[in-house]
């Protein structure tokens, strides 16, 4: 990802609002089987309020996130095209099966490179998307010394904090209360944007470009196991959905490291959903210092900051309004909003 200082925001509408609720709602729209994810739907957003997670079942360990950090890194560098970034695609596919997600891959090419994204799929209902990019950049070049600025990074928290929240959803996530079929997405080829005349979030790119719905929401999760975690709004994501899961962390009593306050405009796997109407947003610290350096290493994350994105995105998931209701909701409120 990168920083950006144009003020620039597509937003998705935002649905009718039922005052007595002070909510918005969702519009209900069939999602398509595992079969035909690729078809076409009507664009979706929401902005309501959940409330502290009451499901049962297990909760998000932060440690569980951390060691999955800890494998990543293990296998080294893993830019885009890299036996490793292959190694670690496999390992995140072994990991998702073993939860009872379906997974497929979406291969491509690039400029000469191959890459691979990664979806696994649980649920029913309209699509909700969390994603998070797997590769490593493939240069330090944020390092002050030049002789390190060739250097690529094993990228603890700039690709494996993400991953890893993900992948510890993956294990604890009660899908069939979400009310909605959640993908979980892997990107490739998010991170060597600027070298070689690659853009950034290739992977997300193309995935944009072959999907046949639109999700109802996208939260991508980047950068996020800080230890001196500041997660702010970024200014190019979808406010009401920003504020949403913002919302969620301060009633779980986050509010310290999750500060609903623009800080940054940041170019990250978010804005190719945007681009194409759908409502996404960036969860992402960009005041980490380490960013794009040989110190971005194991030891700079914490499982707590892990656990709070993970338990704000589970809780958030657990107490989405059913699509049916707020579906009837909306129906009574234009009717009732409509000339006589």
């Amino acid at each position: 990802m990168k920083p950006q200082h144009a003020k620039h925001r597509r937003l998705a509408g935002i649905l009718a609002c039922c005052a007595a609720l002070a909510t918005a709602v969702y519009v209900n729209g069939a999602a398509p089987s595992s079969a035909t994810v690729f078809e076409n739907s009507t664009r979706r957003a929401s902005i309501t309020p959940p409330v502290p997670d009451r499901v049962t079942g297990p909760a998000f360990n932060g440690d569980h996130a951390y060691a999955h950090v800890v494998n990543q890194v293990a296998l080294g560098p893993r830019p885009v095209g890299s036996d490793a970034a292959w190694q670690a695609g496999n390992q995140i596919v072994e990991h998702l099966r073993q939860e009872g997600w379906r997974v497929e891959t979406q291969e491509f090419i690039y400029r000469g490179i191959k890459g691979r994204n990664i979806i696994a799929r649980s649920g029913e209902g309209p699509v909700v998307v969390l994603g998070a990019h797997y590769d490593t950049r493939p240069i330090a070049d944020r390092e002050f010394s030049p002789d390190k600025q060739a250097v690529p990074i094993v990228g603890a928290n700039d690709g494996a904090s993400g991953v890893a929240v993900l992948l510890e959803i993956a294990r604890v996530l009660d899908v069939a209360r979400s009310g909605r079929q959640v993908w979980l997405v892997f990107f490739d080829a998010e991170d060597r944007g600027g070298i070689d005349g690659w853009p950034y979030s290739v992977g997300a790119s193309i995935m944009v470009e072959r999907l046949r719905i639109d999700p109802e929401a996208v939260v991508i999760v980047d950068m996020v196991g800080d230890a001196d975690q500041r997660i702010y709004f970024e200014e190019h994501s979808d406010r009401a959905l920003s504020e949403e899961i913002w919302r969620t962390a301060d009633r779980l009593g986050y509010a310290d490291n999750i500060i609903p306050r623009v800080q940054h405009a940041v170019a990250d796997d978010h804005l190719p959903f945007i681009r194409a109407g759908i409502p996404a947003i960036g969860m992402i610290d960009f005041d980490y210092r380490y960013w794009h350096t040989t110190e971005d290493t194991p030891d700079k994350v914490s499982p707590a900051s892990l656990e709070r994105v993970g338990r704000t995105l589970t809780t958030w998931l657990h107490n989405l309004p059913d699509t049916n209701e707020m579906h009837e909701l909306a129906t009574r409120t234009e009717a009732t909003a409509a000339p006589r």
